[in-house]
C-alpha cells in the first residue's frame, strides 16, 4: 500500500491489492487503461429470460459514466415509486460503458412513456415485463470488452502468451481496488468502528464496510497461499468447489482423479470468507489460514462480533469467451493497442484478469 495509505492501518495491518501476489509473476509490460470511457465496455447477461408479461417492467439501460444505484434513483423518481421498488442484478463500474438490467414495480401505478426517460448518458436498448423484481446476483456472465493502450509492440507476444496460460490455469479470484473504496476509505472506516466502536447507523454502509473487511482477509490469505505453495498445485486439507456452484466439498485424500479434475477447471480450491465458526479446511491449508487470521486478529474478531459467518469462496477464476487481437498503432508505430475481451460469473472482477496480465 501506498505510505500515506499504510499509515491508517498502523495495528491493523494492510497490504493493497498492488501487493497482492501473482500468479505468474508480476507482468514486465505496461499499458494505459481506462484512459477513455470507450475502453471498458461491460454488457450484463441474467441468469433467466423474462417472461413478457407482469408487473415488473424491465429496461436493459446503456449507461456511460453513470452510477448504478444513482440511475435506480433516477428511475424511481421519474416512475414515481419508491427506490426500494426499483431492482438490479448488481453494481457497474462508474467510469465505463456498461449495460444492464433494471425493473420497476409498476404494480397499482400507470407505466410512463420510457421515451420521456432523459438523462445524459443514458440509452434505452430493450423493454420486456416479467412477475418479480429483478434480485441481486442474478447474473449468468458479464461481458467485458477492453482496450489497453501504448503497449510496446514488441510485447505483444508476452501479453499473448499470458492470457493462454490464464485459460488454461485461471487467476487468483481477489477482490478488486473498487471493492474497498477511494484511497481505501471502506477499511478505513471498519478499522474505525472494530478498534474504536465508531458505530455506522445505515444498514446498506454497514454491509459495505463489513464486505469490505471481509474481502480484505479473503485477499490476504489467498495471497499468503500462493507465496507459500505456488499456484498450480493443492495442498492436505482443502475444501474444493464445483465449477458454476457455491457446492463445496473437503476429499479425504487428494488422488489422481481430483488432481485431474483439477486441471480441467472442474473443480476449484477455496479460501475463507471470514466469520464465526469452525473453518472447513484441514491440516496444511487450516495451519495456513489460522496464521494469517492470527495476524488480522482484530479485522478477523470484529467481523465474528457482527455475527458474520465462515463461508468459502473459489480461489481461482477462469475467464470464458476470450478473445485478444492488437488494434490501432501509436506514436510512428513503435506502440500499440491491444483489445481483449472476456466474459466473467457474477461476484467477480476484470481487474483480477487484467493485472495478471499488464501492469496499468
Amino acid at each position: 500500500m501506498r505510505e500515506s495509505e499504510s499509515k491508517t492501518f498502523e495495528h491493523y495491518p494492510v497490504i493493497s491489492v498492488e501487493e497482492l501476489a501473482y500468479a505468474y509473476g508480476k507482468p514486465e509490460t505496461a499499458a494505459k487503461f481506462k484512459t477513455d470511457l470507450t475502453d471498458f465496455i461491460v454488457k450484463e447477461s441474467i441468469s433467466f429470460e423474462p417472461e413478457g408479461e407482469g408487473t415488473h417492467a424491465y429496461l436493459y439501460i446503456e449507461k456511460t459514466d453513470t452510477n448504478t444505484e444513482w440511475l435506480a434513483r433516477q428511475l424511481a423518481r421519474f416512475s414515481g415509486i419508491e427506490a426500494r421498488d426499483i431492482g438490479y442484478a448488481g453494481l457497474k463500474d462508474r467510469g465505463a460503458v456498461t449495460s444492464q438490467w433494471f425493473s420497476i414495480n409498476l404494480e397499482g401505478i400507470n407505466e410512463p412513456d420510457w421515451d420521456d426517460l432523459k438523462i445524459n448518458g443514458i440509452k434505452l436498448l430493450k423493454k420486456t415485463y416479467h412477475r418479480k423484481k429483478l434480485k441481486r446476483g442474478a447474473i449468468k456472465h458479464n461481458q467485458f470488452e477492453i482496450i489497453l493502450r501504448d503497449i510496446d509492440k514488441n510485447k505483444v507476444a508476452a501479453i499473448t502468451d499470458r492470457i493462454a496460460q490464464i485459460k488454461m490455469s485461471g487467476v487468483p479470484n481477489y477482490f478488486a481496488r473498487q471493492r474497498f473504496g477511494h484511497h481505501y476509505n471502506n477499511l478505513t472506516r471498519a478499522e474505525d468502528w472494530f478498534k474504536n466502536g465508531k458505530k455506522i447507523k445505515k444498514r446498506s454502509e454497514r454491509s459495505i464496510i463489513l464486505s469490505a473487511a471481509r474481502s480484505m482477509v479473503f485477499n490476504q490469505m489467498l495471497s499468503q497461499r500462493i507465496q507459500s505453495t505456488g499456484w498450480n498445485e493443492l495442498i492436505d486439507g482443502e475444501v474444493m468447489m464445483l465449477q458454476g456452484t457455491h457446492s463445496i466439498f473437503t476429499p479425504d485424500i487428494i488422488d489422481d482423479e481430483l488432481l485431474q479434475r483439477f486441471k480441467q477447471g472442474d473443480i476449484h480450491p477455496t479460501t475463507a470468507l471470514w466469520g464465526r465458526g469452525r473453518l472447513g479446511s484441514e491440516k496444511k491449508l487450516l495451519a495456513l489460514e489460522e496464521s494469517v487470521a492470527e495476524t488480522l486478529s482484530a479485522w478477523c474478531s470484529g467481523l465474528e462480533n457482527q455475527g458474520l459467518k465462515q463461508e468459502r469462496r473459489a480461489s481461482r477464476l477462469f475467464p470464458e469467451n476470450v478473445s485478444v487481437k492488437a488494434g490501432d498503432e501509436s506514436s510512428g508505430g513503435l506502440l500499440t493497442n491491444v483489445n481483449l475481451s472476456f466474459s466473467l460469473p457474477s461476484g467477480t472482477y476484470a481487474t483480477a484478469v487484467l493485472r495478471e496480465i499488464v501492469q496499468f
